[in-house]
Order: structure tokens, then sequence, then C-alpha cells
């Protein structure tokens, strides 16, 4: 396992880790360097068998098809076994549970990958944290919630696809709020004029 509890900066390229992980009520070794050439969201939550965790969870398995469309991958991991996490994945959402999963959720039952990416608590679970690599496994973006307010899929798909093309196009910038087909500016101190002129 190659992990480092330096503090990760955008820019960084992200800590590779080898763990078990529940695929397809299946239990597969994944390697986060297996995804280069594919952009990844890696996301940690607390604990399986919570409350804001399911709606997360649940809410990036259904929109799992507009990041596939895209070239990226999803991984969800947290501190319990992969044991907790087939048991989960059985249980009906209805009854708290998570339902088939379109993508891996990640056993890090040792608590290395969350010391690694730096959101693991004193008491020894992850904060709410994510973070998007991109096809060189290089982490653009990251963010770290506290335990009791969820995620929002729409802002991680757009932050994602700004990232995209501002990698496709690297003479163009995207102001706040940017999403696909919105204009872009030159980062240029006259060129930018053209945005400003417009808004």
């Amino acid at each position: 396992m190659t992990l480092s509890s330096e503090c990760l900066r955008v820019g960084q390229t992200a800590p590779d880790f080898t763990a078990t992980a529940v695929v397809d009520q299946e239990f597969k070794t994944i390697k986060l360097s297996d995804y280069r050439g594919k952009y990844v969201v890696l996301f940690f939550y607390p604990l399986d068998f919570t409350f804001v965790c399911p709606t997360e969870i649940t809410a990036f398995s259904d929109r799992h098809e507009e990041f596939k469309a895209i070239n990226t991958e999803i991984l969800g991991v947290s501190v319990d076994s992969e044991f907790s996490h087939l048991a989960w994945i059985q249980s009906d959402r209805k009854q708290g549970g998570v339902g088939d999963l379109n993508y891996p959720l990640v056993s890090d039952i040792k608590k290395e990958i969350s010391s690694a990416y730096n959101v693991l608590t004193e008491d020894g679970i992850a904060l709410r944290g994510l973070f998007i690599m991109d096809k060189d496994g290089v982490i653009q973006h990251s963010t770290i919630n506290n335990l009791a307010f969820g995620r929002n899929v729409d802002e991680t798909l757009r932050v994602l696809q700004a990232i995209q093309y501002v990698q496709s196009h690297p003479d163009e910038v995207c102001p706040a709020g940017w999403k696909p087909g919105d204009a872009t500016m030159n980062p240029d101190p006259v060129k930018s004029k053209n945005f400003f002129a417009a808004v």
C-alpha cells in the first residue's frame, strides 16, 4: 500500500491504495491506480447503517450513468468491513439499507486510506471527504463536510464537468457557477474583458 500521511493538496497525485470492496455483491480487490485513464470521484462517509450516509450513497448510485458517460468512476469508502458493506447493500432502502449499488464500496477497516486522505476523526471514523482525480490520478478538487450534513451530487457533477472542460480547453477558465454550455473566459487581462462585457 502506497499511502502518505502528508497534507493533501489539489495538484498532487492521489495516494494509491489496494483494498477489498463490494462490487455487485461480491468481494473484489481494487487498486486506485487501476483506474488511471478515467476520472475518479472518491468519497468517504462515516459508517454503514447510519442516517445521512445512505442518502448520499444511493444518490450517487442513482446518477452513476451520468458519471460513467463522461469517463468517470465512483468509489465510496468507510472504515466498515466488507461484510458490513455487503449486509448494508443486501438491506432494502426502505429499511435504511442502500440496496444494489452501481459502484464499489471500499472497506477501510484498518483506517489507512482515511488517514492518508486526512479525513479520519479522533473517534476513528471518516468525515465526508470528496476528492476528484483526473485521468492521471492527480487531485483536482477536494471538499470535506462535517458529519451532520450530506453532499450534493449535482455540484459534484458540475465541478467534474468544469475540470474536464478546462483540461480539454487549456486556454479557457470557468467562472463561478459554470455549467456545460455557459460562457467561459480567457485568462488574459485584455481578452477576459470580452466575458465581462457580455455579462
